[in-house]
């Protein structure tokens, strides 16, 4: 698909993360994504939410491509563990008092 014919009706009809990379002409390793499937989508979206709604269509899709190959590469040299971008990560249970949070009088 070259830069002309991408269009962001397409892009919203892409389903799987190896999509979004043939898509936007992107080289991946399909171990990486099969490993950190998720968790680049979850980076992905992240970064596109901020984009700007109202500049033009081309410049979103390349706004878009270059998302997605930061959150590729953040995960070729980090984990899911340490990135924890899902609420379970970031979120404390209610019933547990953290060693750090004890305090000597």
């Amino acid at each position: 698909m070259t830069t002309l014919t991408r269009t962001l009706a397409q892009f919203n009809q892409l389903k799987d993360a190896e999509d979004y990379f043939q898509f936007f002409g992107l080289a991946y390793d399909p171990q990486v994504v099969n490993v950190n499937r998720l968790h680049i989508l979850r980076k992905f979206a992240q970064l596109v939410k901020d984009e700007d709604k109202a500049q033009p269509e081309e410049q979103k899709l390349k706004a878009y491509r270059q998302a997605l190959q930061t959150a590729y590469d953040l995960f070729l040299t980090s984990s899911s563990v340490e990135q924890k971008l899902f609420k379970v990560f970031q979120d404390r249970p209610k019933n547990v008092v953290m060693l750090s949070d004890i305090t000597v009088e």
